[in-house]
This record gives structure tokens, sequence and C-alpha cells, in this order.
């Protein structure tokens, strides 16, 4: 009983000093996604195009159609890049990744591209 007493005491004080990393939530800013994707993204997907794969470009048909119709899959692709699309988890804040997903799919779900 003592021992078990002893694991559970040294888990807990491990778990609670240990520095946790959790989800950041970020208030959406459209027009800063906006000027994100005008300094990043719009050489090779101006209007919603894509330069280097002109058969994926970011309609919301498309973006469906191959699995990114979704925050989370248009993060995760800005982050580590993919084919010809190079990563930008580099380059840019986790903000300015999430606001550009979501400048990508409002304009692509309300097709305004």
């Amino acid at each position: 009983m003592f021992l078990l007493r002893s694991i559970i005491l040294f888990n807990l004080f491990v778990l609670l000093n240990t520095n946790c990393t959790l989800a950041q939530d970020y208030e959406i800013d459209l027009d800063a996604g906006q000027e994100v994707f005008i300094n990043n993204c719009a050489a090779c997907h101006a209007n919603g195009e894509n330069t280097a794969d002109p058969a994926k470009t970011l309609k919301f048909d498309i973006l469906e159609s191959n699995s990114m119709n979704s925050i989370s899959a248009i993060t995760y692709q800005v982050n580590n890049g993919k084919n010809g699309m190079p990563a930008f988890g580099n380059r840019l804040s986790d903000e300015e990744i999430q606001n550009v997903a979501n400048y990508v799919l409002n304009q692509s779900s309300k097709n305004l591209w």
C-alpha cells in the first residue's frame, strides 16, 4: 500500500511540475489572414488558383475532394508543406497560420475565389 501511494504521489508531482504546451485558441482575424495570404501564398495561389498543380486549386469542391476542407487540414498543410508547397511552420507564427487557414476556408466555402 505504501509503495502504491508513493508511486501515485510521485506521478502526481511529475505531472504538476511538467511544462505542458496546450493548444492556444486564437481569435479569428480574416483581415490578418488575408494579409498573410497576400504576402506568403498569393504568388502561387492568386485568386484561389495553383500555379504548381493547376488541378489542386483552393476552390471548395477541390479542397473537399482532397480532404483539405477543414481548418486542421489547411493548418497542417501550411505548417508542413507537401509536394511542391514549402512548409511555412518555421516562417509564420501559429496565429498567422490559423488566420490564413480561416481566410482560405472562408474564401473557398463562400465561392469568393
